[in-house]
């Protein structure tokens, strides 16, 4: 019976789905640019493969007429996430800080966030659901933590309140 229970505790530990891949099959298509050009702000970004086929993030945040962000985002089908408890993004940066969100539903005004500093080689950034909070034009919301129970959208924004160059390259986003 333990050795049943310890086969079980292995199996659930393990499990794991890749949210997306950009060195496989998974192309920058479906991820959308969106700036501070909404708010009047002059950032520009893009998302493409870079000539090693993982996914690049770049652009220029510009703080000029009260902007400050350059934001790329995934939307998806409800993806039911109460099996898992963080995302694992393994990616390689410019030594900057950004954020990593993530919305329950689309059109929810807030997203759960969680910051992560880049180093210029690969990293694994392990943020677990609960230490996600929830902001609204980065104004920290009082309401609880993600849940994890649903997702409908993962992105990437910079927005550090100061002009920058930036660069982040994505291999992967998986659940666990």
């Amino acid at each position: 019976m333990k050795l049943r229970c310890l086969i079980a505790v292995l199996i659930f530990t393990q499990k794991s789905m890749v949210l997306f891949d950009f060195k496989k099959n998974d192309t920058p298509d479906n991820w959308k640019i969106v700036n501070d050009l909404v708010m009047g702000g002059f950032s520009n970004s893009s998302i493409k493969k870079n000539k090693d086929g993982y996914g690049l993030f770049n652009g220029h945040v510009s703080l000029k007429n009260n902007g400050g962000f350059a934001m790329t985002q995934y939307d998806f089908e409800t993806l039911e996430t109460k099996s898992y408890s963080k995302f694992v993004l393994k990616v390689k940066g410019d030594e900057k800080t950004y954020q990593f969100r993530v919305k329950d539903k689309r059109e929810d005004s807030h997203s759960y966030i969680a910051k992560f500093k880049t180093s210029n080689s690969w990293q694994t950034i392990e943020i677990p659901f609960s230490t996600m909070y929830p902001t609204y034009r980065g104004r920290l919301l009082d309401m609880d933590n993600y849940s994890g129970n649903q997702m409908e959208m993962v992105a990437f924004l910079i927005g550090n309140k100061q002009e920058e160059d930036f660069n982040l390259t994505i291999d992967t986003i998986t659940l666990k």
